[in-house]
């Protein structure tokens, strides 16, 4: 493969529903580029794209795949991201690299829920965007009223560049109205034939023509004056607008096609290298502390935004060239891991398809092996001055499991095949939960998982089952008490011996700076704060005074303290919030000891600690559900039974957004229930919020549960 200039390279990435013809798409234009000799389909499972497995055995894609084609001496690098929203940790790394997306959609089913949040992430990264009706040759397709539905959905300023002349089952002809004329297929598709726009379409096709010239001109002042004073743009002029309308995000060009028959991907692609951004104009890259990255950077970067491990050759790392000039052989530092290396091998990728290249420009899109220690959201840099790029910033999972392998012993090599797939997934979470006495894997949802388990079995021999995770609840108190306890254990030789008297009684916000000096009964002498790790507070007040519990007794009776904090005795979950006053106690001149105390300690605590009205609090999330208005009365209904507290509902577009706080311990399975109730066209997530009490019945049952696990 010949190298390619930064002016001369183009990123663009296809994204979209799950139905909406990307792969197709991605395998028409490698086609119409010269770059394969003919069309594969995923009906026939062969794609350039779609090359995996598991993507043959669903049906779609699970990964992203990286392209290419040619184009008139430009080189496209093509990056091919799955429609379903469980696999949006793989779309957002190709939208922070691409320089232009192609946002699909299908002219039968026209702007689905996922479109949506697609269409957040191009605007958080503020890319340039062409939307792309597509199947505009289904018997369903309806281009108009696609239109509508992209216009009441998105804010933004979308201006029609082609419009069908029909569409459905005998689609052939698109108008142009850039060019003004009109494509004609033939019924194979291919290269179309030049005809003249049809009369009665002439009128419709001009008042849209100067809607476009408008849109052009609004975007540059030189181009603005001379539209009002001519009154028109030619062609190169109107492509200068498009183009700084994109750059600025104020202009959204559209294009209809039919990519299984290879209707107007030529024109698509046409419109790409004469129009779209090339690498260098968009804006660079930028390190943690916020500085740019200019591509004219004197140090080579390269940032790391996928890997894989292929079955062949190992650890895949697929990056872009983000400043300077990367050469085979060349020694880089990773800057994220501290771990020096060199590029043995530099790839250009299409699919499962490696070309060795001898070096790539500054805005190319490529992929090594084998670099040690290497990682997505890692940086390559040919200088040690430590900069690292901005990292990818990858959704909260939604959906959690808990995991064990079905084969005992197999545990270890699960965690080393989960790990192993975190690093080529981080939105695929492994946690070793202590608290809970589980290993819980975080996901974006069902079909996640279901990819997760087999990946596991296929590639990596571990054969594992899914259960229903703990609830991670706190518990704490209502009110004051006082708690006692004498240890006293006597063996034939030295004994044991430690008598402590405390107050428990519960934490309130900022009373560890006026808790001293703020009670009549009690001297409070010293208060240690403790910033627990699981949340809270717990303050250990020393109040002896005489000398009745010497101090070096103390940290055993906060050791005793903190082993009931870690189990408490309602359901053995963590303590929070809690105050323990130690104001009295005795000793023994020759039994007292450490043992004896903390035992004391911890006794007298579990004592005053089921004295003091306990009550169990649980995780509370906000729940965002975005959905069809036709689904609103079945999701609320199901929300409600599920304890949930509605704060808020809202119009996107043609959608509705429902936003309320529910218990975790509620959502377990919810993208399954949502999935049935919604037909697959809502989507949520969920972000932690707070811990809050629970109800008095949900209490009574889950301490009783408790009570038979322990007996």
């Amino acid at each position: 493969m010949k190298f390619y200039a930064t002016e001369n390279i183009k990123n663009i990435t296809l994204v979209g529903g799950a139905k909406a013809g990307k792969t197709t798409l991605a395998e028409c234009m490698m086609f119409e580029g010269g770059v394969i000799d003919r069309m594969g389909s995923v009906e026939d499972k062969n794609t350039v794209s779609d090359y995996h497995e598991v993507e043959h055995e669903r049906g779609n894609s699970v990964f992203s795949s990286i392209l290419h084609t040619e184009w008139r001496g430009s080189k496209i690098n093509i990056i091919d991201t799955p429609g379903m929203d469980d696999f949006i940790g793989e779309v957002i790394p190709s939208l922070r690299v691409a320089d232009t997306a192609l946002l699909l959609i299908n002219a039968q089913s026209g702007v689905e829920v996922g479109t949506e949040i697609v269409m957040r992430y191009l605007r958080k990264y503020n890319k340039p965007t062409i939307m792309v009706v597509n199947q505009m040759d289904g018997p369903k397709a309806d281009f108009d009223l696609t239109l509508s539905q992209i216009r009441e959905q998105f804010d933004e300023n979308v201006v029609i560049m082609q419009y069908p002349y029909n569409s459905g089952d005998g689609f052939n002809c698109i108008i142009d109205l850039l060019k003004m004329v009109m494509y004609k297929f033939p019924p194979e598709g291919g290269k179309p034939e030049k005809v003249a726009i049809p009369d009665e379409e002439k009128e419709k096709a001009n008042e849209l023509h100067n809607t476009l010239v408008e849109a052009a001109a609004e975007n540059d002042e030189t181009l603005m004056e001379l539209y009002f004073e001519e009154g028109e743009l030619n062609e190169d002029q109107m492509r200068k607008g498009i183009r700084q309308g994109m750059l600025n995000r104020d202009l959204l060009p559209l294009f209809c096609l039919a990519a299984k028959k290879n209707m107007g991907s030529g024109r698509l692609m046409g419109f790409i290298g004469n129009v779209a951004p090339t690498a260098g104009e968009i804006a660079p890259e930028h390190d943690k502390d916020g500085n740019d990255i200019s591509i004219t950077d004197k140090e080579t970067t390269l940032f790391v935004f996928k890997a894989a491990n292929e079955k062949h050759a190992g650890q895949m790392s697929y990056f872009k060239v983000c400043s300077g000039e990367v050469h085979a052989g060349m020694e880089m530092l990773n800057t994220s891991s501290n771990s020096k290396g060199k590029l043995n091998q530099l790839y250009a990728i299409d699919g499962k398809n490696r070309t060795a290249v001898d070096k790539l420009a500054a805005g190319d899109i490529g992929a090594t092996v084998k670099f040690k220690n290497t990682h997505v959201n890692h940086t390559l840099r040919t200088g040690d001055d430590g900069v690292e790029i901005d990292p990818i910033v990858f959704p909260t999972p939604r959906i959690r499991v808990a995991i064990s392998p079905t084969k005992t012993g197999d545990e270890e090599k699960m965690g080393a095949a989960l790990r192993k797939m975190h690093e080529s997934d981080p939105s695929l979470i492994m946690e070793l939960s202590k608290e809970l006495r589980q290993t819980l894997l975080h996901a974006q949802g069902d079909l996640h998982l279901n990819v997760a388990k087999w990946i596991l079995e296929k590639e990596h021999g571990v054969t594992v089952e899914y259960g229903k995770p703990r609830i991670s609840y706190r518990e704490t108190i209502r009110r004051e008490v006082k708690a006692d306890y004498r240890h006293k254990k006597q063996t034939g030789g030295a004994g044991q011996f430690g008598e402590v008297h405390m107050i428990v009684h519960p934490y309130t916000e900022g009373l560890e700076d006026t808790i001293v000096g703020s009670r009549n009964d009690i001297k409070v002498r010293e208060v240690d704060v403790h910033e627990l790790e699981w949340g809270g507070k717990l303050l250990f007040c020393n109040c002896i005074v005489g000398g009745s519990i010497e101090n070096r007794f103390m940290p055993a009776i906060m050791k005793g303290i903190m082993e009931v904090m870690e189990e408490g005795p309602l359901t053995k979950s963590y303590i929070r919030d809690v105050v323990v006053l130690v104001y009295d106690g005795k000793m023994h001149p020759v039994d007292s000891n450490e043992a004896a105390f903390k035992s004391a300690g911890k006794n007298a605590f579990k004592a005053g600690f089921l004295d003091a009205k306990p009550y169990l609090m649980e995780p509370i999330y906000t729940v965002e559900v975005l959905t069809p208005s036709e689904y609103m009365g079945d999701i609320m209904t199901d929300l409600q039974g599920r304890r949930a507290i509605v704060e808020g509902m809202s119009a996107e577009g043609n959608l509705q957004k429902v936003t309320a706080k529910v218990p975790l311990a509620e959502l377990y399975k919810y993208t399954t229930s949502l999935a049935s109730i919604a037909q697959g066209r809502a989507l949520y997530s969920r972000e932690f919020a707070e811990y809050k009490q629970v109800p008095g019945d949900v209490q009574d049952v889950l301490v009783k549960e408790n009570s038979r696990e322990e007996e």
